[in-house]
C-alpha cells in the first residue's frame, strides 16, 4: 500500500513540475511565474517525503521541512519584489 501511494505521489509531483514549467515559460505575468516557482518547491517537498517513505529514513523529512521554510520566505521575497516593481495601477494585465 505504501509503495502504491508513494508511486502516486511521485507521479503527481512530476505532473505538477511539468505544468509549472509551462506556466513559467508562458505565464503572462510575473505573479504567474512566482506561483509556478512555488509549485516547484511544493513538488520538491513532496519528492523529499516520497524519498523518506521509500527509504524509511527520517533525514528526508528534515530536508522537506527545510525546503518548506526556505520556500515560504522566498515566496514572500519574490512577491515583495514584484510588488515594488509594479506600482499600483500599472499592472501587466491591463490593456
Amino acid at each position: 500500500m505504501i509503495a502504491w501511494a508513494t508511486t502516486a505521489l511521485v507521479m503527481a509531483a512530476l505532473l505538477s513540475l511539468a505544468l509549472a514549467s509551462v506556466r513559467i515559460v508562458i505565464g503572462p505575468t510575473n505573479a504567474d511565474r512566482i506561483v509556478a516557482l512555488d509549485i516547484f518547491l511544493a513538488a520538491g517537498v513532496a519528492l523529499a517525503v516520497a524519498a523518506s517513505l521509500l527509504t524509511a529514513r527520517t533525514v528526508f523529512l528534515d530536508v522537506a521541512i527545510g525546503l518548506a521554510l526556505v520556500g515560504f520566505v522566498g515566496t514572500i521575497g519574490w512577491a515583495r519584489l514584484v510588488q515594488r516593481a509594479d506600482p499600483p495601477g500599472t499592472s501587466e494585465d491591463r490593456s
